[in-house]
């Protein structure tokens, strides 16, 4: 099977989709959506993944962009989920997707002398809770002199010391997406743009399939599966009110992070310290430097979290408590929200999201349907077995152990070996050694694929305007191969250009589009309304800035 994603692929799999009744159909294209299909067809199960947006457009894209195994839920005691998310966090590294994922060096600051027997003993434990072959540095304790020479940004008037240690940084919507060609490779059919308007069912209970309406045609189509999958995350509760009354409420948290240049904060190490109501986190983004993050209840539009100007203070005060140059809102390049679908109990009122678990929960029922919610990006591949093993015994069947932690995503595997080559092709483009590992920590080994378009057309080796550290062939191996649709898919999720950029790419969205119009096949009059469509995104979710 071909893992690559395009709109002949999309014909193709909504074809295959609509004919026959498959074993398992997974609503959401997020993480865990796009893990279950990939855990379920190295079962050897057939499968069908339907996505209302585009894969990674919601929760999936908006997160930490960390694997980690949550420090802070050490202090909640809720050890099992640490050290489960540990094992995770180690196997992205070393197996899973080591292209994507790269371990980094956080600073935890310490402001008191009580602090650092308390804090230390909590992160010795978090290093011993790891694999013993985990090849993540260990921690290491700094006084204040040796905290202020790896962050000189650190005030030396409020710490009186820190503790390094290590977690994982990942590229989330680029790693989601790799699930998902993963799941093609293995003979998974993912549809995006479906949207499920309603269930089908036999005789009036069972759960049989569901009814989607093609937001490309309009037209609407029946999928029949014998089991549904439900991974729909925030939404989750509505996609089960579609089948029966809903025996769980999703309780959306709202999560805001801040963009800010490389410059603006003098470190070689992330941070992560004590903020108002939990944890303060910032973390080295390529040239940039990412912080998180809020949690707050959100009631609004599931499809448009957005940043206000009260996530924006919170995040600037409590990061100037610890640095010496203090942030203002002109160190702003980006800000972008999210929604963290917390589970809780119908009927039930909770005080703050912040109390609410970060377990992810597998629900049975109405039959034919299985939801999983809850959980952490980290644990992804674990909600995906959890859910997919529930399918099965829907479905009455035995099928074989989840194979999804011995199983590399695309682009890993020979990423490795294929690094000298792949610098001497790019070079022959006039693309220089550091753009080039920076490609290889997008494509891995799938580099080559982006490099043959620039072989076959070479001007598609030439820097996208207003895209740093982009070029043409890049912009086309999003459609050919990654599912891109829209310009939006583009600059939001398959590049960082939304984020990255002070006008959050709309410089390079009219470029975007002509690159997009050859294989999308778009007229100018398309390639207007996309750019619009762009601009406009890009006010609402900047309004705040």
């Amino acid at each position: 099977m071909t893992a690559d994603l395009n709109p002949a692929q999309r014909a193709a799999s909504l074809a295959a989709a609509t004919s026959g009744t498959h074993d398992v159909i997974v609503v959401g294209g997020g993480v865990t959506g796009a893990g279950a299909a990939l855990d379920a067809a190295l079962r050897g199960l057939s499968v069908v993944l339907v996505e209302a947006g585009d894969l990674a457009a919601g929760t999936s894209s908006r997160s930490g962009k960390t694997f980690h195994g949550g420090l802070r839920y050490l202090e909640q005691l809720n050890f099992s989920l640490v050290r489960s998310a540990l094992k995770e966090r180690d196997l992205m590294v070393d197996v899973i997707c080591p292209h994507l994922a790269s371990p980094e060096p956080f600073l935890y600051p310490l402001t008191r002398h009580w602090e650092r027997p308390y804090v230390g003993a909590g992160i010795a434990l978090y290093d011993l809770m790891a694999s013993r072959r985990s090849r993540i540095p260990r921690h290491r304790h700094y006084t204040r002199a040796g905290a202020l020479r790896l962050a000189p940004a650190l005030d030396p008037a409020t710490i009186t010391g820190a503790i390094r240690y290590f977690d994982v940084r990942v590229d989330d919507a680029r790693h989601t997406m790799t699930v998902a060609r993963t799941a093609a490779r293995f003979g998974a059919h993912i549809l995006t743009r479906m949207p499920v308007v309603d269930v089908v069912r036999t005789g009036g209970a069972t759960v049989h399939g569901v009814l989607v309406e093609d937001s490309l045609t309009g037209r609407r189509h029946e999928i029949l599966g014998r089991v549904v999958v439900n991974a729909a995350g925030v939404w989750a509760a509505k996609i089960q009110s579609m089948a029966q009354s809903p025996t769980f409420a999703v309780r959306p948290a709202k999560g805001v992070h801040l963009v800010i240049p490389n410059s603006a904060i003098d470190s070689e190490s992330g941070i992560l310290a004590r903020a108002d109501d939990s944890v303060l986190v910032i973390r080295k983004w390529f040239d940039h430097w990412i912080i998180g993050t809020t949690d707050t209840a959100w009631d609004r539009d599931l499809g448009a979290p957005v940043a206000d100007g009260t996530d924006i203070d919170y995040l600037l005060n409590n990061t100037n408590r610890y640095l010496r140059r203090k942030l203002t809102r002109h160190d702003l390049v980006g800000v972008y929200a999210g929604l963290r679908p917390l589970l809780a109990p119908v009927n039930k009122d909770t005080a703050t999201t912040s109390a609410l678990s970060r377990d992810h929960s597998v629900i049975r029922g109405p039959a034919g349907m299985v939801t999983v919610v809850g959980g952490k990006y980290t644990t992804y591949r674990l909600m995906a077995a959890d859910a997919i093993e529930a399918a099965a015994r829907q479905m009455g069947r035995t099928v074989p152990a989840s194979s999804t932690a011995t199983q590399p995503l695309i682009g890993a595997e020979g990423w490795h070996s294929i690094r000298t080559q792949a610098a001497s092709r790019a070079a022959g483009h006039g693309i220089d050694a550091a753009q080039t590992d920076r490609m290889l920590g997008r494509y891995g080994d799938r580099i080559v694929e982006v490099l043959d378009l620039a072989d076959e057309s070479p001007t598609l080796a030439q820097p996208v305007a207003g895209l740093p550290g982009y070029v043409g062939a890049e912009v086309v191996h999003s459609v050919t191969a990654e599912g891109a649709m829209t310009v939006e898919d583009v600059l939001q999720r398959r590049s960082h250009g939304a984020i990255e950029t002070s006008d959050a790419g709309a410089t390079a969205a009219a470029e975007v589009a002509r690159l997009m119009a050859g294989p999308m096949e778009w007229d100018e009059r398309e390639q207007d309304k996309q750019v619009r469509a762009y601009i406009s995104a890009v006010h609402r979710e900047r309004v705040a800035l």
